[in-house]
């Protein structure tokens, strides 16, 4: 409350950018780039920092319209923690990095998208892999291909390939039924 006070601080998001920008000031010192959590962007947006949109798509539209850069990673594509039900191979290979309500100049500052697994739950490897896989494949295509090239029917024929490879390295691959036509 005190530096709130000195600082002319009105709420704990100016706070929180107040915190952030000393940070990114340190960061940039030792020649690195800032990259925080969409959060960052309440209260004020650091000069030099990028942002990782995890809450959906809109903060890192803000972020790339203010001329930021970012990496899109929203929880509704990109987070391979979450059951199948919720977000299925075929639903991942749906999500789209660069979102159409940017131009052409500011989808410039989209850099890519991240696919996200956070394994603080116990969990062995072979169902950490289940739940990566093939759902990661679907992101890196994504990623990597331009949006005219892609075709999730063409992505199957040669997912099944891949995955038929990764198990006979002893990755245990989801059975997931957008992939395989079965239940």
């Amino acid at each position: 409350q005190s530096l709130m006070k000195k600082e002319g601080l009105k709420d704990m998001d100016e706070l929180q950018s107040y915190f952030i920008k000393r940070v990114e000031k340190i960061v940039t010192s030792k020649g690195k780039r800032l990259l925080g959590w969409d959060e960052i962007l309440e209260g004020g947006l650091a000069p030099n920092a990028s942002v990782m949109s995890w809450r959906g798509v809109q903060g890192g539209i803000m972020a790339a319209e203010s001329g930021h850069n970012v990496v899109m990673s929203p929880t509704s594509h990109c987070y391979f923690d979450y059951e199948y039900t919720e977000t299925s191979t075929k639903k991942a290979y749906s999500f789209e990095p660069i979102p159409k309500d940017l131009s052409l100049e500011k989808s410039n500052f989209i850099l890519g998208a991240q696919a996200n697994f956070w394994s603080h739950i116990d969990r062995t490897e072979s169902k950490v892999d289940k739940q990566i896989f093939p759902r990661l494949l679907s992101i890196a295509e994504v990623t990597w291909s331009p949006k005219e090239h892609r075709n999730y029917t063409d992505f199957v024929v040669r997912l099944r390939v891949h995955c038929k490879r990764l198990e006979e390295l002893g990755v245990k691959i989801y059975n997931d039924p957008t992939v395989w036509n079965k239940k």
